[in-house]
């Protein structure tokens, strides 16, 4: 399975983040309204240092948790712990902790309000994320808070399900669409159910609904009384939730990489494709250079597409860390994947497309392996929230003909066994067939209509969170700012200076961002081959 995430770094010309190699049951709850337990008349103590109750979920204070790679952002964070019910409808059973830091602001005079920041997956660690969030400044001049979704890398348990990411990496030699490919990915899927059913006692409560109702119960327990919200790919379709079901406390909202509840699935995965790769070919069109060395680019990679997907290739490639040469497979699927995370790299996009044209597969390989056998790439993504929000909220309501019109609809030429599997989600309605969860009350659909002041982030090379779902989503916020960042992959607050700029001065002033960084954007200078 592969999620709709942001990038872990910066990306290089020629290599994608590992992660990005690899792409929202339960009640409504209504928001606590009582006086924060945490906060105590006359104290100025700063949140995160002294334990606070709300409801049935308690916040300790507590050493600041483990994560995959160091996060030197962490020196010096407030960190403790949230307990919350694992199912809220039964508030008296099982418990799991949830971990929480608290990153101070870089100034000693700061705002009140903090920014609470909302991850990317389904699946990823907020904790992790935290050094994306401060080299963006966006501790400039208020604390930001990182709770770990539940299931996720710093929480308890934790669903991650490495043989899920070995399979994945060991599919590197296999047709990507195929049958047989499929029977092997569900029997993953199986085995870390299997695995997760021994860690908690209820799968179907690792979803958007419950985790929104940690965060109300985070900013109550914490003592605060009024946050900010701030939410990437996959988190926007949190945040929009979170918005909608627990609106007290909220100042205001930014959503980066727009994926609104009421569209999430397949079929707006091929709508994002069509459009980050059509944004990606325009400006390649637009630079002489490019379009005299690369014409025709659409037309080129579609056909690559229809070729590929009746006649594979297969070649090999060294991936650091391996001690021999690792067999790859591409096919249509394959380079329609590839194509929605190397947006991100898109200087070398042209070039690639060009070099698997004309008989030469590696660079396209090279990318698609380095990312799967990353070691960023295994037991990172919770696969137990990744699969309860596809799983309950996903596929319940759209079926497998919808994908298939979905993809029809922007890429008509493309054969029906590309179609079936939308990019990043092969297989996801056998996968959820596996998973064997409820589905989700239809309200969590439901558009999100709202009067907080909410900036909405997109990016005009984004082909995994399609540029067109801000707007989309903008609709029913009364009081939004909608920004749509031309020549940025999906996260453009990660690859952006002008998108940090935007977002922190819009914390600043949320119905007045400046934006006039806008003016001075530049499209990329497309590699040129020789």
């Amino acid at each position: 399975m592969m999620s709709i995430r942001p990038p872990r770094h910066r990306p290089t010309s020629r290599r994608l983040p590992a992660t990005l190699a690899g792409a929202a049951a339960g009640l409504l709850f209504a928001g606590l309204t009582a006086t924060p337990a945490g906060a105590v008349p006359g104290t100025t103590a700063p949140p995160g240092t002294a334990a606070g109750t709300a409801g049935h979920a308690r916040f300790v204070p507590g050493p600041c948790p483990r994560t995959a790679d160091p996060v030197p952002a962490l020196e010096g964070a407030r960190c403790g712990t949230l307990a919350v019910p694992e199912n809220r409808s039964r508030p008296q059973g099982r418990k799991i902790t949830l971990s929480v830091a608290i990153v101070p602001a870089a100034t000693r005079r700061h705002a009140p309000d903090p920014i609470v920041w909302f991850a990317g997956g389904p699946g990823d660690d907020a904790v992790s994320e935290a050094q994306l969030a401060v080299d963006g400044g966006l501790n400039r001049d208020r604390d930001v808070i990182f709770m770990s979704q539940r299931g996720t890398y710093s929480a308890d348990p934790v669903l991650t399900c490495p043989n899920i990411d070995e399979f994945n990496a060991r599919a590197l030699g296999l047709v990507y669409n195929a049958p047989s490919t499929g029977r092997l990915h569900v029997q993953a899927t199986r085995a870390c159910r299997a695995s997760l059913t021994r860690r908690t006692a209820d799968l179907a409560a690792y979803n958007t609904l419950e985790s929104a109702a940690d965060y109300a119960d985070l900013r109550v327990a914490l003592g605060i009384r009024r946050w900010n919200v701030f939410g990437i790919s996959y988190g926007t379709e949190l945040a929009l939730t979170y918005m909608r079901t627990h609106p007290q406390g909220v100042r205001s909202v930014g959503i980066d990489g727009v994926l609104p509840p009421s569209l999430a699935g397949g079929a707006v995965t091929w709508k994002a494709a069509r459009e980050g790769f059509d944004g990606l070919f325009t400006a390649c069109a637009r630079q002489p250079a490019c379009n005299t060395r690369y014409p025709h680019l659409s037309q080129t990679f579609e056909g690559l597409v229809r070729r590929l997907e009746a006649h594979p290739v297969t070649t090999t490639v060294t991936v650091a860390g391996r001690p021999g040469p690792v067999k790859v497979t591409i096919d249509g699927g394959v380079l329609v994947t590839w194509l929605t995370s190397a947006t991100h790299v898109a200087e070398g996009v042209p070039r690639s497309i060009d070099e698997l044209a004309h008989g030469n597969p590696q660079r396209v390989a090279e990318q698609w392996a380095g990312g799967k056998l990353s070691p960023q790439a295994i037991g990172r993504i919770a696969h137990g929230l990744e699969y309860g929000v596809f799983c309950g909220e996903w596929t319940p309501f759209e079926t497998e003909a919808d994908v298939i019109r979905g993809g029809r609809r922007v890429f008509p030429s493309f054969p029906r066994s590309v179609l079936a599997n939308a990019p990043q989600l092969p297989f996801l309605h056998a996968d959820c067939r596996a998973w064997d969860i409820p589905a989700a009350p239809r309200s969590v659909r439901d558009v999100t209509r709202s009067d907080i002041p909410t900036l909405v982030l997109s990016g005009g090379f984004d082909a995994q969170t399609a540029p067109s779902n801000g707007p989309y989503a903008a609709r029913t916020l009364s009081r939004a700012t909608t920004v749509t960042v031309p020549y940025v992959a999906h996260v453009v607050f990660a690859g952006s200076t002008c998108a940090q700029t935007i977002t922190n001065s819009f914390f600043d002033s949320p119905t007045a961002p400046d934006k006039s960084c806008l003016a001075g954007l530049q499209p990329p200078r497309f590699e040129i081959a020789p």
